[in-house]
């Protein structure tokens, strides 16, 4: 079975995340969408909401599941044996960052397979970072992000 593991702090999941987990899903057994606990990133939405966000928009999936983690990414993926991390490429600024991290996650286990997948044409320029300053700003953001998370928002399920 390929386990492969989408690791990333999702604050908040936006339809370029979405994307790559629905094309993910069909290129393996499973998926798991990693929600990182990283406090040095100061995430807008808490831990538990991120998670609550992904794991609504991922459950009519069968085969994609949604966890959070403090650890480092490849122990992770060994504790779901998974060799295969799956991460998104937007731009050129993305693959110099994305790529320096591959490298690391590698050395640290050399199983560790990179799968760098971009996102559909649509959703290339959309950020989590992009949402968050829209949303400090009471900006318009229903378009970048999936309906129900749009939803979760507005109601204050998440902050």
């Amino acid at each position: 079975m390929k386990v492969a593991l989408y690791p990333g702090t999702f604050d908040p999941i936006t339809k370029g995340h979405l994307d790559i987990i629905k094309r993910s899903r069909k290129l393996f057994d499973k998926v798991i969408v990693a929600v990182a606990n990283n406090a040095e990133k100061k995430p807008y939405f808490s831990i538990e909401c991120r998670k609550a966000m992904v794991k609504e928009v991922i459950k009519k999936y069968d085969n994609v599941e949604v966890v959070s983690f403090s650890n480092l990414t490849v122990d992770l993926a060994k504790e779901y044996k998974s060799h295969i991390l799956i991460r998104g490429l937007r731009a050129v600024s993305d693959f110099e960052y994305e790529l320096q991290l591959g490298y690391l996650n590698q050395s640290l286990s050399h199983e560790i397979e990179t799968i760098y997948l971009m996102p559909r044409l649509q959703n290339a320029f959309i950020s989590s970072s992009s949402v968050r300053a829209l949303l400090k700003y009471n900006g318009e953001y229903k378009h970048l992000v999936p309906k129900k998370v749009y939803k979760m928002i507005k109601a204050k399920q998440c902050i």
